[in-house]
């Protein structure tokens, strides 16, 4: 395909009423009807080859198997009374305290986060603390859901798997376990402290109502059993294949589907209507981002961004960290950070990247996205799942406590790489 001199414009007009459109949701269409629209435009109008278009499809594949193996536990869960079961325990610890259920939903998602990845995060944990809520009988829900939209992202760096855009950064030089404890554990527990800290002065009212005690704690079928076993070993096995480099997708999606045989073996009745319920509108919303970076490519963005990163590394090492680190913070909100990551990557790779620059660029792609609600696929999966219960949260209130929280918790994360 010829590449005139107005594609280079025409596509960034796509990608960016592509992006208002994931933002806004106008006439209320979901964030995937427009992904997939400005996917499909470049391709219609020529501006991005079919071939390369499906090339970038494909790209994505084991984010799609990740997200079906979690997306695939998180249904069966609820399903199965996992959620108000686990929702129960965590009102009856809190001891009537606001303050200390929204400790225990923190510390919690900081758990999930690390051990099973960000997305996990939005997908498996977000209806549990809709169920510890209502089980409350909570007037202000919103502080603890949002704790679950910003350590989603506060804490996915603390390991390789913690989220999926870490292993896009470095691909297949991905540091060894120890190695990446030794770069990010301090960056890590600044983060969630500082985002802990912020998120809790901005919610402090709101955290001083009394809640219930005396709530009744469901018994655990044998089904919730299953899954809540299916939910550990899915943990285990992304931490071993973390530990060996292997990619997470089938493993993933292969302990889903496991679990979703035994305990659909147990009770055959669960399996169509779980399948059914799952939102699987968010894997085109993914296929399209991937496209719509394809796209972007092709205006030699990827080759500037190297030329910029190559000499910030060079001449001021220090202006470098918070240079790159604070623009794909940026850059994330605007695109997303999984197509971010893959720019960021690409761009990382050409210019032969400090260690320092390379660890602010993967920090700014993982904490940046706490801005807003396009930032990251884990606050939009969140926002999907508070949708399914009926609660409805704006962009621009999302942005008026990601604006606080955010660069509160990213200007001290990546002072730390200076030390």
């Amino acid at each position: 395909m010829q590449f005139s001199q107005y594609s280079g414009p025409l596509i960034w007009a796509v990608a960016a009423a592509t992006t208002f459109g994931v933002i806004t949701r106008p006439f209320r269409l979901p964030e995937a009807f427009w992904a997939v629209a400005g996917a499909l435009l470049l391709c219609v109008t020529g501006l991005l080859a079919v071939p390369d278009a499906m090339a970038a499809v494909a790209r994505g594949y084991d984010v799609y198997l990740f997200l079906g193996g979690m997306m695939l536990v998180s249904e069966l869960a609820r399903k199965t009374g996992l959620f108000d079961h686990v929702a129960a325990v965590a009102v009856r610890q809190a001891g009537g305290s606001a303050r200390r259920l929204f400790l225990l939903v923190y510390g919690f998602g900081t758990l999930v986060t690390v051990f099973m990845s960000n997305d996990a995060t939005a997908v498996v944990l977000t209806p549990a603390v809709l169920a510890a809520a209502r089980a409350a009988k909570v007037k202000h829900p919103l502080p603890y859901l949002y704790s679950c939209a910003f350590i989603a992202n506060a804490a996915s760096f603390v390991l390789p798997i913690s989220n999926p855009a870490n292993l896009v950064i470095f691909g297949a030089h991905m540091p060894s376990l120890m190695g990446w404890l030794a770069r990010f554990t301090l960056p890590s527990l600044v983060a969630i402290v500082a985002t802990f800290a912020a998120l809790y002065w901005t919610q402090r009212d709101a955290l001083r109502e009394r809640i219930a005690t005396d709530v009744p704690v469901p018994p655990l079928s044998l089904e919730a059993r299953l899954t809540a076993a299916g939910i550990v070993v899915m943990g285990l096995v992304l931490l071993t294949a973390s530990l060996l480099g292997a990619d997470l997708g089938w493993p993933t999606c292969l302990a889903g589907v496991a679990t979703l045989v035994l305990v659909c073996a147990c009770r055959p009745g669960l399996c169509l209507p779980a399948l059914r319920e799952i939102s699987w509108g968010v894997l085109p919303l993914v296929a399209g981002l991937f496209v719509l970076v394809a796209g972007l490519e092709q205006t030699g963005l990827i080759g500037k961004l190297a030329h910029v990163v190559q000499a910030l590394s060079q001449q001021s090492p220090t202006a470098g960290v918070w240079v790159t680190g604070g623009t794909v913070a940026l850059v994330s909100n605007v695109v997303n950070n999984l197509p971010a990551g893959l720019f960021a990557s690409s761009a990382l790779a050409a210019s032969h990247a400090s260690t320092q620059v390379t660890d602010a660029v993967l920090i700014g792609i993982d904490l940046g996205p706490n801005l807003s609600v396009t930032g990251s696929l884990a606050t939009l999966l969140w926002l999907t799942a508070l949708r399914r219960e009926g609660h409805h949260i704006g962009a621009l209130q999302f942005l008026r406590i990601g604006a606080l929280v955010m660069p509160l918790a990213l200007v001290p994360a990546l002072a730390t790489l200076l030390l």
